[in-house]
């Protein structure tokens, strides 16, 4: 069992030799080989969380001794337990020594609970931490909607629970349902139960997956440990996270999970959880039913009750002959004295127009129509004036200009001897060495246009030269001559 010699203390003179290093490789062998594969039961001390290179040290102690321990990161990601302080574990591993400080230790493979009483301890403790945080305050609770749309389910696709919740909404109220798989027991279980609450709690309303009104958490019933994941402490801020009203149904009546406190209804059973969600059509269409008859009997009693009161206050009223007696007397009277008045007022007319009348006699109207022609004869020659002054302002106002107009203007130019060269195009034609041999031209004069063709360097126009004008006294001597 042992690479060490057995030798009584007589012998030591004789014994081997070994080095630190080498002694300490015996005893190492000898650890892992008598110990391979043990089971310690013991409470987790020391445990200040996962070191940074993802490796986990702690002890495990009882009341009479303590054994080092240590997580490779590895096997912590696989744990299905989580080590935490004063936890009472059963830890699964080998044995083997540290040489560095000549002890030995436990690597740790798997790690279990060490009994309910335990796992109750453990969640007792994980309970009032969450609590402190305030995720179990009922001011968190959201109000589940009285029938929803559409119905979040996060349970296992395969158990009788889907099952169970499908059959119950069919008979009460069917409803839209989105199940959204998990596993609901094992290590893989709480992550996923975590990221569906937050996967349904993502969708945005009215997108092409519809967002549920209110979600159920299931899980049928088990043991103390198969409903962990329902008390993982992610699964829990999930649910306290969660914006869409949210009903746990894990386990039966009796069993309670961190879940329950987080969500927003519990309910004892999945089946429960469905009767949460939806009312029963039946009730609701009775109960429509009679709010409709309580509606129609209370505005039939409104409606006596008014016809009541307008009865009532019409007694009350006087007839309408004698509302209209007084009135009608008047008018009588007002009719009587309207025709005399009628009389005297086309009487009085007549009278005014008779005098008017007397006082247009032929001779003053004939006075008064010579006086009207005078005054327009008179306003005529006026007028007439005014107007030939007018034009005469006008015409000087215009001469100075139109000289000006005159005297700038290119025929001005024209009549004193000079002509306007233009091309076939219409386009003026400012030099001569523009004007190619054989191009045909325009000269215009102040009195008109001559077609003519340009001949070369040498050659004369076809247009014959104009006579030469006689010589004035100032000109500068031989006169303007040709163009070409």
């Amino acid at each position: 069992m042992s690479d060490l010699p057995l030798e009584s203390p007589d012998a030591a003179p004789n014994a081997l030799e070994f080095s630190v290093s080498e002694l300490s490789q015996a005893l190492k062998r000898t650890v892992e080989d008598r110990f391979g594969f043990v089971r310690v039961r013991g409470e987790i001390s020391g445990f200040r969380g996962v070191h940074s290179s993802g490796h986990a040290y702690f002890a495990l102690k009882d009341e009479g001794a303590k054994i080092d321990a240590v997580v490779w990161r590895g096997a912590y990601a696989k744990l299905k337990v989580r080590p935490e302080e004063g936890m009472e574990v059963i830890a699964s591993g080998r044995l083997t020594t540290y040489p560095g400080k000549s002890s030995y230790q436990i690597v740790i493979e798997r790690l279990e609970l060490a009994g309910v009483g335990a796992i109750m301890k453990m969640l007792e403790e994980r309970r009032a931490k969450l609590a402190a945080e305030g995720l179990f305050d009922a001011a968190r609770k959201k109000p589940i909607p009285h029938l929803p749309e559409v119905i979040g389910v996060i349970t296992s696709p395969t158990g009788a629970v889907i099952r169970d919740i499908l059959h119950r909404l069919a008979d009460r109220f069917p409803r839209r349902v989105l199940v959204w798989p998990v596993a609901v027991q094992g290590e893989s279980a709480p992550a996923q139960i975590a990221a569906a609450i937050a996967g349904f709690d993502a969708l945005e309303p009215g997108g092409a997956i519809p967002r549920p009104d209110v979600l159920i958490v299931a899980r049928g019933g088990g043991s103390v440990e198969d409903l962990l994941p329902f008390s993982d402490e992610a699964v829990v801020r999930a649910a306290a996270a969660s914006a869409i009203p949210l009903i746990s149904a894990v386990g039966h009546e009796t069993d309670t999970t961190l879940i329950d406190h987080a969500a927003d209804r519990r309910a004892p059973t999945p089946t429960a959880a469905a009767e949460m969600a939806v009312p029963v059509r039946a009730d609701l269409v009775a109960e429509t039913l009679g709010l409709q008859r309580r509606l129609v009997q209370a505005m039939a009693r409104a409606s006596e009750e008014r016809r009541r009161r307008v009865a009532d206050l019409a007694r009350g009223l006087p007839r309408p002959d004698q509302l209209l007696a007084l009135a009608r007397q008047r008018f009588d009277g007002v009719t009587l004295r309207l025709g005399g008045a009628l009389g005297v007022f086309v009487e009085r007319s007549r009278g005014r127009l008779a005098a008017a009348a007397g006082r247009f006699r032929p001779a003053l109207l004939q006075a008064e129509t010579a006086r009207l022609a005078e005054r327009t004869d008179e306003a005529g020659r006026r007028l007439g004036l005014a107007g030939r002054r007018r034009l005469d302002d006008a015409r000087r106002a215009l001469a100075q200009p139109a000289k000006l107009l005159e005297a700038l203007s290119h025929r001005a130019t024209l009549k004193r001897g000079f002509a306007l060269v233009r091309a076939a195009s219409g386009a003026l034609v400012r030099e001569a060495a523009a004007i190619a041999p054989g191009a045909a031209l325009t000269l215009q004069f102040h009195d008109g246009e001559r077609a003519v063709t340009a001949a070369g360097d040498d050659g004369p126009a076809t247009m014959p030269a104009p006579a030469r004008p006689k010589r004035g006294p100032r000109d500068g001597g031989g006169g303007q001559g040709t163009l070409f």
